[in-house]
C-alpha cells in the first residue's frame, strides 16, 4: 500500500494519521511578545477533502473558540479521511484586548485578501488566505453577535451558491439567512479562489451560550460527515428543516431611555406586535416599540439603556410563522435530548 503524503503547512510537515499544532509567525506586540496564527492540523490516514474551521476573526466573538475547543476533544478524529485545519483564534490581537478589531481599529473581516506589506490586518489576512484557505475546498467560519447583542443560531450563505445552501441545511441551524458577499470579507475572497465558506452566527460577544455552542458543534459534525471527512453513523441529522430567509431588517429605537423587551430571539412576530417598551428614568413617559416587519427575530439588543436610532431587533422574513416556530422548538428539544452533543459523550 502506498503511504499517503504528509501535509505541509507553513513549512511544517504533518504525517498521515497524526495531528499537530503549527504556530505561524504573524508579528510582535509593542513589548516584543511574539504573536502567531496557531492552526491545529489533523491529517487522516486516508485520502479525502481538505477543510478549515476558523473562529475569532473578530476578537470578542469567543463562542466560536469554545465550539472549536469541544470539537478538538472528540475521539472520533481517529477515523478522519482527508485533512482538517482548525484555527481557534484568527485575530489574536483582538482576542487579547477583548476587542472586535485589530489595534489600528481595522475590522479583519474587511481586510481580505490582504497583502504581505500592507497594514497589520492586511498582513494577517494575507497569511490566513495563503497558508490556510488556499489549501482547502471548504470552510466553516464561526461568529457571534457583537457585544450587547444576541443572535439566534443561524447560517449565512450566498443566495446563488447551491452547494453552500445545501450544506447549510445539513448543518441544521434553525435559520439560514442568504446575504450578499461583502468587499474584503473572508467569504468573498475565498469564493474568488474557488473555496466555499459557510458562516455560523450565534450567541453574544464575550459570552458563552450553551444552546449556541451545542448547535454549532452538532452542525459542524454533520457537515464533516456529509463531505466524507468524518464517516460516523452515530451523527444524527437535524429534526426540522431550516427556515431560509432571503430578507431581513433591523428595527430601531424610536426614542432613547430604558428598554424593557417583551420578545426574544427565536420569537415569530407579526406587523403591529408590541416588541418592547422604552421609558424615561422618571416613569413619566413610555414609548411602545411595535413590529414594522413580520418574521422571526434572529438577533436583538441586550442592553437596557438605548439611544434613539439604536438597533433593537433583527427580523428575518419567513413565509410561514408556524414553520418558523416549529424549527426553533425542535432545535431546543433536539439539544436537550441528544446526548451525542454533550462534551462527555464525544471525547
Amino acid at each position: 500500500m502506498i503511504k499517503r503524503p504528509s501535509f505541509e503547512l507553513a513549512g511544517v510537515s504533518v504525517e498521515p494519521a497524526s495531528r499537530k499544532t503549527i504556530n505561524i509567525p504573524v508579528s510582535t506586540l509593542s513589548d516584543h511578545t511574539p504573536v502567531t496564527l496557531s492552526a491545529h492540523v489533523i491529517h487522516g490516514r486516508n485520502e479525502g477533502p481538505v477543510m478549515f474551521i476558523s473562529a475569532g476573526i473578530h476578537g470578542n466573538e469567543v463562542i466560536g473558540v469554545e465550539i472549536v475547543r469541544r470539537l478538538l476533544r472528540t475521539k472520533n478524529f481517529k477515523s478522519l479521511r482527508g485533512t482538517l485545519i482548525v484555527v481557534p483564534i484568527v485575530n489574536t490581537f483582538g482576542f487579547l484586548n477583548h476587542s472586535r478589531y485589530l489595534p489600528d481599529r481595522r475590522d479583519l473581516n474587511r481586510c481580505f485578501p490582504g497583502s504581505a506589506d500592507g497594514s497589520l490586518g492586511s498582513r494577517l489576512a494575507h497569511i490566513f488566505m495563503n497558508e490556510i484557505v488556499a489549501q482547502c475546498s471548504l470552510g466553516i467560519d464561526l461568529h457571534s453577535a457583537a457585544i450587547n447583542r444576541m443572535n439566534l443560531p443561524q447560517i449565512r450563505v450566498s443566495a446563488n451558491n447551491h452547494e453552500t445552501l445545501r450544506l447549510a441545511h445539513v448543518f441544521g441551524a434553525p435559520v439560514i439567512l442568504t446575504s450578499a458577499l461583502r468587499d474584503g470579507s473572508l467569504r468573498q475572497e475565498a469564493k474568488r479562489i474557488g473555496v466555499d465558506v459557510i458562516l455560523y452566527e450565534a450567541g453574544e460577544g464575550m459570552r458563552f451560550d450553551e444552546m449556541s455552542v451545542r448547535a454549532g458543534l452538532a452542525g459542524i459534525l454533520r457537515v464533516l460527515k456529509d463531505v466524507g471527512l468524518l464517516p460516523l453513523a452515530g451523527i444524527a441529522g437535524p429534526k426540522a428543516r431550516s427556515i431560509v430567509c432571503a430578507d431581513s431588517h433591523w428595527q430601531r429605537a424610536p426614542a432613547g431611555g430604558l428598554l424593557r423587551m417583551f420578545k426574544a430571539e427565536g420569537d415569530v412576530v407579526e406587523v403591529g406586535d408590541v416588541l418592547a417598551a422604552i421609558s424615561d428614568p422618571f416613569g413619566q413617559s413610555e414609548t411602545e416599540v411595535k413590529a414594522r416587519y413580520s418574521g422571526i427575530i434572529v438577533g436583538r439588543a441586550v442592553m437596557p439603556i438605548v439611544h434613539e436610532g439604536d438597533a433593537l431587533f433583527h427580523v428575518a422574513a419567513v413565509k410561514s410563522g408556524d414553520i418558523a416556530e416549529a424549527a426553533v422548538d425542535d432545535l431546543a428539544t433536539q439539544l436537550e435530548e441528544a446526548s451525542l452533543f454533550d462534551e462527555d459523550e464525544i471525547i
